[in-house]
């Protein structure tokens, strides 16, 4: 069916696209396909959008005092013997994972980069433009179909090795309409789109290949969110005659909130549960918003703020305990490093960064870690493959760990420097007009950024002039002192990139933005909700 005639068919079924629709788009935004959208649009979106307003109530009770501790109504789940359900065969060695876009030159790279798994990412790295949502999932089934290629400016051919990683999809968070799509006169859910259209075209393939439809799911904040996502997988695999627990599924526990409900989130999923991740950027950026109102709440520079910290330390022990409790695995963090190649002393430098921070992570006990840049793979492996023989290390229970509400909710103690309030800035403004401009993952300063380190940075700022912070040099973070930064910034920026490519890019839009979303009166939840209204 051509485009116009699959417009024509969808309409007849209230479905409305008001993206660009090519013949190329109609092979995978399928009658059928939407028709499976419609279906979960109409069971699933009614009970988001309560989900949402409870999001926004627990808001409220925490900014008028009533701090998050552990669930009084789910004790006897957090303290049940029950497990999840086994891990299919190609998901017991996680211990190098990739994650990135779904530009066609990466999904390849990414497969081909010797990683056990890639994640295929339409959040965080992804900036959601209707061309790189749909051709993203065309590339995602060619990839499936063994038939993705590439080739680059240069006459470069790219196509995929005998022997790939193992495919996992994240879509977008729960938060993220998809414009482009109306039904029933209303936008649908961003992740019912991803979730749909992926599940659709590919999950009977990659059970023909010897894996199986495998997600990643971000942003959750409640086991009830998670209940969501599992009463979805159930009504897929009815629908495509598949056993329960075909699907499985890796939360990221990237929210204070939810880091009091790992034990909850797994047992909803428990038939599809593929274990808990640490969303590192985000829970941090989690943290600064959660509690945003609250003075003692203000966090040090970014960089201060590290996985030794207690609140971080604590968050992570937790998370290996709680799913090695229940056998499943305990994904670590992202290393956001690339490498240097035009300086091999800074190169080796951040190499041994990452080399640090993998080793914390297998000896706290973790199954395998993320990575950003294929040039880390090999690097993490290795370390990987000293401390972990075994394919996981589920069999370390971590029994010694005892986290209480306080040691999760301990703030970091820190200085906040002049440095590292530009840097929040020039970095979000860099990371903002990329992002406009279609990027979701940016090169920034040899750091892999993407929506998680830019909403610290923004969050942050934003945490700084409320409270009137105070630098180590004693100047009071003011409106004034930021609007000041942010023009000398922009002027660096200006300088560094040339005048051309300053004129022809989004940075003045980026640095609007930035403004309003450090100077609002209300702190903004995401910063893709309104930096959305800007892409096409």
């Amino acid at each position: 069916m051509d485009a116009g005639m699959l417009l024509k068919e969808l309409e007849k079924h209230d479905i409305i696209i008001t993206g660009k629709m090519t013949n190329e788009f109609a092979r995978i935004l399928t009658l059928e396909a939407m028709l499976f959208v419609k279906e979960l649009h109409e069971r699933f979106t009614p009970r988001l959008k309560e989900l949402l307003e409870l999001r926004r109530q627990r808001q409220k009770e925490i900014d008028s005092g009533k701090f998050p501790d552990f669930l009084l109504e789910t004790k006897e789940i957090r303290e049940g013997d029950w497990t999840c359900s086994p891990l299919p065969e190609d998901l017991q060695d996680r211990r190098v994972e990739i994650t990135g876009p779904v530009d066609r030159k990466m999904i390849i790279n990414a497969l081909n980069s010797g990683a056990n798994v890639y994640m295929a990412d339409f959040e965080d790295a992804n900036s959601p433009t209707w061309e790189n949502n749909v051709q993203g999932q065309i590339n995602l089934k060619d990839a499936v179909n063994r038939t993705i290629t590439y080739v680059s400016s240069e006459g470069k051919l790219y196509k995929l090795n005998d022997h790939v990683a193992v495919l996992m999809v994240r879509p977008r968070g729960l938060h993220l309409m998809e414009k482009h799509v109306i039904i029933n006169d209303e936008p649908i859910p961003g992740c019912l789109l991803d979730f749909g259209i992926f599940f659709h075209h590919n999950a009977k393939t990659l059970i023909d290949h010897g894996s199986g439809p495998y997600f990643y799911l971000p942003k959750l904040q409640s086991h009830l969110e998670a209940r969501w996502w599992n009463d979805i997988f159930n009504l897929a695999e009815d629908n495509y005659d598949m056993p329960r627990g075909t699907i499985k599924a890796t939360v990221l526990i990237e929210h204070i909130l939810a880091a009091f409900e790992m034990d909850e989130i797994l047992y909803e999923l428990r038939e599809h549960s593929a274990g808990l991740n640490c969303g590192r950027w985000d829970y941090i950026f989690s943290m600064i918003k959660t509690f945003r109102n609250h003075p003692s709440f203000v966090f040090p520079d970014r960089a201060q703020v590290t996985m030794t910290r207690h609140c971080m330390k604590s968050y992570v022990e937790l998370l290996i305990k709680t799913c090695h409790r229940r056998n499943v695995h305990a994904m670590g963090g992202m290393a956001a490093q690339i490498p240097i190649r035009n300086d091999p002393k800074a190169n080796e430098e951040a190499i041994q960064k990452v080399i640090a921070d993998k080793e914390r992570e297998v000896k706290a006990g973790h199954d395998g870690t993320w990575v950003a840049h294929p040039g880390l793979v090999s690097v993490a492996k290795a370390v990987f493959d000293k401390y972990m023989p075994a394919p996981n290390q589920i069999h370390v229970k971590r029994e010694d760990v005892h986290v209480t509400a306080e040691d999760l909710l301990k703030v970091p103690e820190g200085t906040i420097t002049e440095q590292g309030v530009r840097i929040n800035i020039n970095v979000g403004i860099k990371y903002l007009e990329s992002w406009l401009r279609g990027q979701g993952a940016a090169a920034i300063n040899y750091l892999m950024e993407d929506t998680a380190t830019a909403e610290i940075c923004r969050s942050q700022l934003w945490q700084w002039v409320k409270h009137g912070a105070k630098m180590e040099d004693g100047r009071v973070i003011t409106k004034e002192l930021f609007e000041q930064f942010l023009e000398e910034e922009m002027q660096k920026i200006k300088e560094e990139v040339g005048e051309q490519t300053f004129d022809g890019g989004k940075y003045e839009l980026a640095a609007k933005l930035l403004r309003q979303l450090v100077t609002s009166s209300e702190f903004i939840e995401f910063l893709t909700l309104v930096a959305y209204d800007y892409i096409e």
